[in-house]
């Protein structure tokens, strides 16, 4: 099962538990019922005898239910600890919601005593009802008049006082979650977060959408798709790998201030920082420009880290301090770079200066332009000195074949990449707008394709088509999910993500 219980071990654990289970039902119980009558949950009843004092009883009765994650089934008195899911984050302070359920021979009798023992097993998910008390040393209890089984587990908990391995967190989820507080607390903290950034959204006047994810042509960032088949219209579709051209269709429709919270899949690498599925954030505002997304998504990480944690020092699951509060650096690209590098490169640096440098630091471009040298320079030599939440503005016109050229500045565009801990965070635009000069970047593009570059975007009639008719003045956003939670909690990718796509 995992490393943490021997193979041998559960077979013969499983055995046991299946026994009980055919007795439990020869005896005319229910080993999975429909229902059971719970009147509370353990959250409630924590917090409203909170400040109970020792050895009291309440005189109050309440029936929970929750999965025992302790026994003691020995003797006149048997205990169980019981444990439930969470309730919200202002409610997480106390640490894991557990009850202690009391079962003794003076309030269920002999025959249920016995049964008890004989039937109920740590794992399972165990329902009780009897009078709210506190145990001598001031443990908040339930002393039992009442129980059943509410779900026999047939396979035996890891140890729970030993720290899981990484490979059974995510290869097995529910264990995660069962074992390890802060893998509860990262559940929640993620749907705190999202929910802020809607909130901030609707603030301001944005509508959600939602945007298809089987494409009859992908589009709108620069990589490899996953392909399926569809039988009713029998042709071959791709995975959404961003929904950007059909956010800038709404954009064109009168929709001036768009989002959508989605999944998009990439068939490339895994590491710490990538997944080949991953949840994003896009949106889209007409009439601004990169620097008011910029303002947008400073203020959407800014709310989410008061929403999960009170401030804008966040604190990370190792107990870091993190700050996210002020207003946040922006670096231009190029400048940068030359700094770092202790040479001046500029958009008309010749590209044959820039293969030397990358050939010198033994630094592999696939399918090079001069674009692509730009940015691997620029991570070698800047990227990982980027700690605090930083903007990196106005990349290579080459690599960002959707955004506007720089007002200002030749060859180069108005793109910037947000940086926090080192990894890139959420991406910004002024969005190219002019469909004569989108054509001529995916006829661009389409060469780069023909020349073997797998990354390539792909020419987009039905995309160009929307944009002759006027799309106005426009800034978008990208920003992924999972990074945000890496950011608000110093954890990696996989650790963000509830279920993992894992070998």
């Amino acid at each position: 099962m995992t490393d943490d219980t021997a193979e041998p071990d559960r077979i013969e654990q499983r055995e046991v538990r299946l026994a009980k289970r055919r007795r439990l039902l020869e005896q005319g119980g229910e080993a999975y019922p429909v229902g059971v009558p719970v009147t509370t949950t353990i959250a409630s009843l924590r917090e409203r005898f909170a400040d109970l004092e020792p050895d009291t009883a309440t005189g109050e009765r309440a029936a929970v239910a929750g999965r025992i994650v302790h026994l003691r089934n020995t003797g006149k008195l048997c205990f169980a600890a019981l444990q439930a899911g969470e309730g919200p984050l202002s409610a997480m302070a106390g640490g894991p919601h557990r009850i202690q359920a009391m079962v003794s021979l003076d309030a269920v009798g002999q025959q249920s005593l016995a049964e008890f023992k004989a039937l109920v097993d740590l794992g399972d998910q165990l329902f009780v009802a009897g009078e709210v008390i506190t145990s001598r040393r001031g443990e908040l209890s339930i002393r039992v008049d009442e129980w059943r089984i509410a779900a026999k587990a047939l396979l035996p908990l890891p140890n729970l006082h030993a720290e899981l391995s990484e490979e059974t967190r995510v290869r097995s989820r529910y264990l995660d979650l069962i074992a390890r507080p802060a893998a509860r607390d990262m559940v929640r903290t993620r749907a705190v977060a999202v929910a802020s950034l809607r909130s901030t959204f609707a603030e301001r006047g944005y509508l959600e959408l939602e945007t298809p994810m089987l494409q009859v042509q992908h589009g709108g960032a620069s990589a490899r798709p996953f392909v399926t088949h569809s039988n009713a219209f029998d042709t071959d579709l791709y995975l959404r790998i961003a929904p950007e051209l059909f956010l800038k269709r709404a954009v064109v429709g009168g929709l001036e201030r768009v989002y959508e919270i989605n999944r998009n899949f990439r068939n490339e690498g895994a590491d710490s920082t990538h997944s080949p599925e991953f949840a994003m954030l896009e949106s889209y505002e007409a009439y601004t420009d990169y620097r008011g997304i910029a303002e947008l998504e400073q203020a959407l990480v800014q709310q989410a880290a008061i929403a999960v944690g009170g401030s804008t020092t966040v604190t990370w699951t190792d107990g870091t301090e993190f700050e996210l509060g002020g207003e946040w650096d922006r670096i231009s690209m190029y400048p940068s770079l030359s700094e770092a590098a202790g040479v001046e490169i500029t958009p008309e640096t010749p590209m044959g200066d820039l293969v030397a440098l990358a050939e010198r630091l033994e630094i592999e471009v696939a399918h090079p332009i001069r674009g692509k040298y730009v940015e691997e320079l620029w991570e070698h030599f800047v990227k990982g000195r980027l700690e605090r939440p930083t903007f990196v503005m106005d990349f290579p016109v080459d690599t960002s074949p959707l955004v506007r050229d720089h007002r200002s500045i030749p060859g180069v565009v108005e793109k910037w990449d947000l940086y926090v801990r080192g990894f890139e965070l959420a991406t910004g635009y002024s969005e190219l707008t002019d469909p004569v000069i989108q054509r001529q970047r995916f006829v661009e593009q389409a060469l780069l394709a023909a020349n073997g570059d797998p990354d390539a975007m792909r020419l987009d009639e039905e995309f160009l088509r929307a944009l002759e008719f006027g799309m106005p003045p426009t800034g978008g956003l990208g920003m992924g999910i999972d990074r945000l939670l890496m950011a608000l909690t110093g954890e990696g990718i996989r650790e963000t993500i509830l279920f993992p796509l894992v070998k």
